[in-house]
């Protein structure tokens, strides 16, 4: 997550106010908790910590006053959770990173043979509050099988934050998230299972997971989405926004399948112009992407263009940008314009001055090329 200037989203989640909050939540919960002790320990380490050892430094200031047994401990943690995430909403964000400590403290003491039954119903508990899709993974990689099992059971919680759990927390490219172990193509049945569900917030998570699983196994990808439109358990409608989603990254390596998935002949006559205004752009810049296509009859179009971004020892790497879908018309021209900032301050990756390739891409198949000379700021 990137911070913007003058703004800080950890001292944003993670403040008097939210520890207040959490704190009193413990003192509601446990018995003599002690929320003034707790607070004056935890609020001055947060300054020299990052937004994530914080949810670890939270923990490390909790665990002094809770049970050092698992089974109360989770008894402890389960009756100072705040009530669950609105369970009427069809879509929401995570809820309040101060209730990711749950999982913390569950992988932490959780983690054994002995455990694990308790551990799992306060993964199931707590990600009704915050998800769980960090913790379940460490779980998942420890005890494969029995884990499997409950998350099968949790395809058909009438919890959608736990259903959701199922497919993001299994997914094999989570960000942030460390890696599983399992085979990615073993987690299908899971999305099978609820790619008929009636929350955007699930589907939205089983189409990232196809896209995550699309860069392992794209024919199987492409295989399940026409099973699934064949099932006709998801509305058309949904079903034709889990596809786009799923194959975003396909489409932008211009997959000719993905193509064809979404209705876009890769192999379609069109005719097309690329050029870039001014093609000596500065870096901090801006430049025009003038393209005009046309074609002979009724062709839809899918229009990216790609840079080809030099890198220091003369290696290229191609991004991607979105410019149009359309519907090209015999003897009607079609003129796409589109403004593009070269940035000099981005925070992934550093331009270089020099030649640069630009290139128009339709249906996932290039049609025009150019090159500029990116000159410095």
């Amino acid at each position: 997550m990137e911070e913007g200037a003058g703004f800080s989203l950890k001292d944003h989640l993670f403040n008097a106010d939210s520890l207040g909050d959490l704190a009193a939540d413990f003192a509601r919960g446990v018995p003599g908790f002690p929320a003034r002790a707790f607070l004056d320990r935890v609020l001055p380490g947060l300054a020299e910590r990052t937004l994530l050892d914080r949810i670890d430094w939270i923990a490390d200031c909790l665990e002094p006053h809770l049970a050092p047994d698992f089974a109360t401990m989770a008894d402890q943690i389960e009756a100072a959770l705040p009530p669950p995430l609105d369970p009427a909403l069809t879509d929401n964000d995570f809820g309040r990173f101060i209730h990711a400590v749950p999982g913390v403290l569950a992988v932490r003491h959780g983690l054994s043979d002995a455990h694990l039954p308790r551990a799992l119903d306060l993964l199931e508990a707590a990600t009704q509050r915050f998800s769980m899709e960090f913790y379940i993974r460490p779980f998942l990689n420890a005890f494969p099988d029995p884990v499997m099992a409950r998350l099968a059971d949790w395809t058909g919680h009438p919890n959608y934050h736990v259903r959701r759990l199922v497919s993001e927390g299994t997914r094999p490219r989570l960000p942030w998230a460390r890696n599983i172990e399992a085979e990615p193509r073993g987690m299908l049945p899971f999305l099978t299972a609820l790619h008929g569900d009636p929350t955007r917030y699930v589907t939205r998570s089983v189409a990232n997971h196809l896209n995550d699983l699309a860069r392992i196994d794209a024919d199987l990808v492409l295989g399940t989405l026409a099973t699934w439109r064949g099932a006709g358990r998801q509305a058309a409608r949904e079903l034709d926004w889990m596809t786009r989603h799923a194959l975003r990254t396909l489409v932008k390596e211009g997959h000719p399948g993905a193509m064809a998935a979404l209705g876009y002949d890769p192999e379609a006559e069109v005719a097309a112009t690329l050029s870039v205004e001014p093609a000596a752009p500065r870096i901090g810049g801006t430049a025009r992407i003038v393209a005009t296509l046309s074609a002979p009859g009724a062709i839809p179009v899918l229009v990216d263009y790609i840079v080809w971004f030099r890198r220091p020892g003369g290696r290229e790497s191609a991004k991607v940008h979105k410019l149009k879908t359309a519907t090209l018309r015999a003897g009607q021209p079609l003129r796409l314009e589109k403004s593009h900032r070269f940035k000099g301050d981005a925070t992934t990756y550093a331009l270089v001055p020099g030649p640069h390739r630009v290139a128009l891409q339709v249906n996932g198949r290039i049609r025009a090329e150019t090159v500029i000379d990116l000159r410095p700021g």
